[in-house]
């Protein structure tokens, strides 16, 4: 799966099972650690747990397999390790905590995921 087909997938996945604050990030320009980020909101420890279990599942269907997740257990910042794409679940107190996106975005890198646009316009 190209990478970012392979994004928008996760992005899909964590937004169907009601993941809050989604953001995807293209970092390939500023670190050799992965292509992709893909940053989500969880309200507690079951849900990141939940969206955690429920992207393992859909994305092992399709061949795709974690090299490494760390922080299941706690649930308070869990981080799925796709090679190219590196998924963050934070639980919002902690996410606000570490505020990644300000690390990671340049003002350029943010990837338009065309189901949130939809929703968006949907909302209005």
């Amino acid at each position: 799966m190209a990478e970012e087909n392979l994004v928008s997938t996760i992005a899909k996945l964590l937004y169907d099972k009601k993941a809050q604050d989604l953001v995807a990030l293209r970092i390939a320009h500023l670190t050799v650690l992965a292509d992709y980020l893909v940053i989500v909101s969880a309200h507690n420890a079951i849900q990141a747990r939940a969206l955690c279990e429920h992207l393992d599942e859909h994305l092992a269907q399709q061949g795709i397999e974690p090299r490494r997740v760390e922080g299941k257990n706690d649930g308070t910042w869990i981080v799925m390790d796709y090679a190219s794409v590196i998924v963050h679940i934070f639980r919002q107190d902690t996410r606000a905590f570490y505020r990644l996106e300000r690390l990671w975005e340049d003002g350029q890198n943010r990837l338009a995921l065309p189901f949130l646009e939809q929703a968006e316009v949907s909302e209005a």
